[in-house]
């Protein structure tokens, strides 16, 4: 491939020779334009365009030169130190300022100052893709022309006036860091930096004595080839210290929670570290070094000239450490979830079986609400403290609704999947017995809640009609009841599938609140609250705080998850939308009330429809809310996980020769061939 460039330098050489003209950016635009692939993720092109470029500047002997004069005038052009310190940087005022910032932004655009060198990155770097294409040149290439542009030692005061720039705005990144490391809340997560000499603060003393040494030397001619520039090793080692303080505290947000104003200093805090490291190795590092970071630098700020406005790059960047955060302790929840033995197995089917009971009980008081004349706005009161406190008296009792697991054991699967050692196969063969378990725990909480929610609603039916002398139901009712079951006629269908979200949902909250009750202290600070203490006893206040502290994320994830189903229905008709619930336990249980309600004996069709629609009901619940949890675990553990097609055929191949352990435990703790020999139990 060729690119004929020669005209370009021609007239970059014709506005050299005039001194007193300012330099047209258009030029090199231009020659962006050229060198640009026209598919940003086509290696071979990338690759092409880019070595073309380089045997323009080879071909003629005064390219490389000319090149390297006029990139330098050109950026002395312009203000740059606010590019070298904030561009592609997250801002001081913290996150809610930059979320309604760049969405009034995205209404009524920011006016770009036309003297800073930002806005020419942006019209000469002028399309979303560019960073794609410039990332994807290897460092040889770099390092060839940098070599080529490189060779002259001209243009002196331009590169000294470039190095100030950096050097102010290296100066304006060290006092910014040594700041972010005084936070209260930074303090808080990790109180030694108040014990000793905190590294946020060293570091400024390490960057000024560098930029002192730095201003003493004196460039005169060609000094700048010859003079070694100031050691700036003692600042590396400190800012390597301030990453250790930061990493320490992300590790410690698992056992301290984490809050939205210390993600956002963290990944703050981060950022400014790249930076100034970055600027440094431009100016004091060996020249491998130097130009893997100019490389670096030119692909950071292209990217940042378009994440700065996005709304979704600012959420995705703080998102991170509070989803794990948030499924980290749904997985450590899951765990509890998943049985890997008999005892196990059939304790969890006790679990579900007291599930079932109450369940029966929440759907007949939720027919009895519906009798009643309210405004919409009541009736979902009534039905979302039915269900939120029938949920709540489930999880107090010890007992397990089979459609809440998902969102759980989804949050331990990603987190096996993170954590995975070993070689390939035996990872796959750990995932695949692991998958197993799961779904024959699900199988036997599913089991456990029909068979038992089944037989009590009908028992209640049955006494209702005995005692009172009355239906549960009119058969209009009943009627209505069962055809909202049907799979083919209704919409049970799209509204199992909003339950599914509601319980991902309530799976995120209930991390959320667990999360808040570490990061928040709200167990001592129950134990700590006198007028409490003197109405239940210190000691009674004492347990009660410790239960409130490990079950708060259990409980409010639960009671948002009734408010949730109690109030779709009423916000559908308020919407004159048709959103509606359907969930397996209570379509179980309004599957054997509407059959006993129904005038004359029911056709054996309209039966196996509706159950049909009940099994349906229950696997688009846990589809649902699976899929959507898995995928956030998966994103907030930054994990890629590539061999879902071969872990796919094992656990169906494990199915095909080995049924039963889908639906009952084996003798021995499970394993799964994997082809190659046996591998991994689960866990």
């Amino acid at each position: 491939m060729h690119i004929n460039l020669s005209d370009l330098y021609t007239r970059m050489q014709q506005q050299l020779a005039d001194r007193q003209v300012a330099l047209d950016e258009h030029l090199i635009i231009e020659l962006i334009n050229r060198i640009r692939p026209s598919d940003t993720k086509n290696q071979d092109e990338i690759e092409k365009k880019f070595d073309a470029f380089i045997h323009s500047l080879l071909l003629n002997p005064d390219a490389a030169n000319t090149l390297q004069s006029f990139l330098l005038r050109l950026v002395n052009q312009y203000k740059q130190t606010s590019l070298y310190a904030d561009s592609g940087i997250l801002s001081l005022d913290g996150f809610w300022n930059q979320l309604v910032k760049r969405l009034g932004a995205h209404f009524l655009p920011l006016i770009q100052d036309e003297h800073d060198l930002s806005t020419l990155i942006g019209q000469v770097f002028h399309q979303r893709s560019d960073k794609y294409w410039l990332n994807a040149i290897d460092e040889k290439r770099w390092s060839t022309l940098f070599e080529l542009m490189g060779q002259s030692n001209s243009n002196i005061d331009e590169k000294r006036a470039i190095y100030d720039e950096m050097i102010k705005a290296i100066t304006v990144l060290s006092y910014r860091i040594s700041g972010i490391g005084l936070y209260p809340e930074f303090i808080n997560a990790q109180p030694e930096l108040t014990e000793y000499a905190s590294p946020f603060l060293v570091q400024n003393r390490e960057v000024i004595d560098f930029i002192e040494k730095y201003k003493k030397q004196s460039y005169t001619g060609h000094e700048v080839a010859v003079l070694e520039p100031p050691d700036a090793s003692q600042a590396f080692v400190m800012f390597e210290q301030c990453r250790e303080v930061v990493f320490k505290i992300r590790r410690a947000t698992k056992r301290i929670g984490v809050s939205l104003s210390l993600t956002y200093l963290l990944s703050l805090l981060e950022q400014c570290l790249d930076r100034i490291e970055l600027l440094l190795n431009i100016i004091v590092g060996q020249k491998n070094i130097r130009d893997r970071a100019i490389a670096e630098f030119l692909e950071d700020i292209t990217a940042a000239h378009y994440s700065e406005q996005s709304v979704r790059s600012l959420l995705s960047t703080n998102s991170e450490l509070i989803a794990l955060q948030v499924t980290e302790n749904a997985s450590r929840t899951g765990e509890h979830y998943v049985s890997t033995d008999k005892d196990g197995f059939l304790q969890m089917y006790k679990a579900a079986a007291g599930a079932g009971a109450i369940i029966a009980v929440m759907a007949t008081l939720k027919i009895l609400a519906a009798r009643l004349t309210l405004a919409p706005m009541m009736h979902a009161f009534l039905y979302s403290m039915n269900y939120s406190l029938g949920f709540v008296l489930i999880h107090v009792l010890h007992f397990t609704v089979a459609t809440k697991q998902p969102a759980m054991t989804a949050a331990a699967l990603a987190a096996t999947v993170h954590h995975r050692k070993g070689s390939k196969t035996a990872q796959i063969a750990e995932l695949a017995a692991l998958i197993i378990n799961i779904i024959r725990t699900q199988f036997i909480a599913i089991l456990g809640n029909i068979s038992i929610a089944i037989p009590t609603a009908a028992l209640i039916t049955y006494l209702w009609q005995y005692f009172l002398d009355e239906p549960l139901l009119t058969h209009t009712k009943a009627s209505a009841l069962l055809h909202s079951l049907n799979p083919f006629t209704s919409l049970a269908i799209p509204h199992a599938a909003i339950a599914g979200v509601c319980l991902f949902l309530s799976g995120l909250l209930a991390g959320y609140f667990d999360n808040m009750a570490v990061y928040r202290k709200v167990g001592p600070r129950l134990k700590a609250h006198k007028y409490l203490a003197h109405w239940m006893g210190q000691n009674r206040l004492n347990k009660f705080a410790d239960y409130v502290e490990r079950n708060l994320g259990a409980l409010s994830g639960n009671f948002l998850f009734g408010i949730m189903l109690g109030s779709m229905g009423t916000i559908g008709f308020i919407l004159g939308l048709p959103l509606d619930i359907r969930h397996i336990a209570f379509a179980s249980a309004n599957f054997i009330q509407g059959l006993m309600c129904i005038n004359g004996p029911p056709d054996i069709g309209l039966i196996i429809v509706s159950f049909m629609g009940v099994l349906l009901i229950g696997l688009t619940n846990l589809f649902v809310s699976f899929s959507l949890t898995i995928i956030v675990a998966l994103r907030a553990r930054r994990v890629r996980f590539e061999q879902w097609k071969p872990l796919a055929k094992l656990v169906v191949t494990h199915f095909l020769t080995r049924p039963s352990d889908f639906f009952w435990p084996p003798k021995q703790p499970l394993e799964v061939d994997d082809g190659t020999s046996k591998s991994g139990s689960s866990h």
